[in-house]
């Protein structure tokens, strides 16, 4: 029988706030993450949110107008308040993958976890990243395309055909309920590269 966990990539307020094409995005976005994230902690499914913390001293951590976002104890840098519940788990990251550096990999195998589902933003970044570093890990990687965000739908479209001829499953969020609820099967079936 699968174990699954859920991870969100980035949603904090500085990064959905970056410009306005992203806060119209993830404005649209999430309710339904949210009722989807709802809907796993309901299935007793673990959720981590990956924030992303810029260092100081990272000289490729982009600057907004020459101002570093997300630093450590900032506001901007917290979880957004309607995807966070006090069940979840948050977990700092530096760089992009969720796994990079961080004990993501440790935490995940204590509860048994096997398989992940990766939500977020952007898709063509952070939950690319992540999802290409827990397949190379072993994990059976799922990502929804209605769990994921880009500014530009262009881009997370390019993300979903990469990852679902890589290294990822793409079931929607109610397709990956409706698995959980029946123990189904979704492994990631690896596609010959020609």
């Amino acid at each position: 029988m699968p174990k699954y966990a859920v991870l969100t990539n980035d949603l904090q307020y500085d990064l959905v706030n970056k410009n306005e094409e992203r806060q119209v995005a993830v404005k649209e976005f999430l309710p339904g993450l949210i009722s989807f994230l709802k809907e796993l902690r309901e299935l007793e499914v673990p959720i981590f949110h990956l924030q992303l913390i810029y260092l100081e001293d990272d000289p490729r951590a982009e600057r907004y107008n020459g101002v570093l976002p997300v630093t450590r104890g900032s506001e901007g840098a917290k979880i957004l308040a309607e995807a966070l519940e006090d069940t979840d788990i948050v977990l700092e990251k530096n760089k992009d993958s969720g796994f990079y550096g961080t004990d993501l990999e440790e935490r995940l195998r204590n509860l048994g976890v096997d398989t992940i589902i990766i939500t977020g933003m952007q898709t063509q970044i952070c939950v690319q990243t992540t999802a290409a570093d827990g397949f190379f890990r072993g994990f059976n990687v799922v990502v929804p395309p209605d769990g994921v965000v880009s500014a530009r739908a262009e881009d997370k479209q390019r993300a979903l055909d990469w990852l679902g001829s890589y290294c990822a499953r793409i079931l929607t969020n109610a397709e990956i309920i409706e698995a959980i609820k029946q123990n189904a099967d979704i492994s990631f079936e690896v596609v010959p590269i020609p």
